[in-house]
């Protein structure tokens, strides 16, 4: 409308999936490119407790070890690196809601928390959508994660 000020929409709010989070910091890519966002600002990324320590597990998989080494960093590093791009969100609970995957149930509870927009994650149910008890639609395979 002329003569309006167009204000700037605020960046996206995302929690991002373990699996998403160890491709971006180990290799190039869109999971790399989520991760860079953030560092710009273009987007706020949140995790939980329950989520670092996940992903702290899963960096710890030797088939990562020569990757994380040929970076001359450690676990400790990089999960530091991750936790000081996301904000922190205490889930009030995690609902069950992944069938197969309460690890998952995790990362919606966290993107329930930060009023994220979506949560994206690499899952063998990529099409499937649930409703969770705050009312708000999850879809796999989409993206999401900020701070409340």
């Amino acid at each position: 409308m002329p003569g309006s000020a167009h204000q700037p929409l605020p960046p996206l709010r995302l929690v991002l999936d373990t699996n998403i989070v160890v491709a971006g910091l180990l290799w190039n890519g869109p999971p790399r490119r989520l991760l860079q966002a953030a560092i710009d600002g273009e987007v706020d990324l949140f995790s939980s407790a329950v989520l670092l320590n996940e992903l702290a597990h899963t960096l710890g998989y030797s088939k990562f070890d020569k990757r994380i080494e040929s970076f001359g960093t450690s676990i400790a590093a990089l999960v530091a690196q991750y936790a000081a791009l996301a904000s922190l969100v205490s889930p009030a609970s995690v609902p069950r809601v992944v069938a197969n995957d309460a690890d998952d149930d995790h990362v919606i509870a966290a993107a329930i928390a930060a009023r994220a927009e979506l949560n994206r994650h690499r899952g063998s149910q990529a099409s499937a959508a649930h409703r969770l008890p705050s009312g708000h639609r999850h879809r796999h395979r989409a993206e999401g994660r900020r701070q409340a």
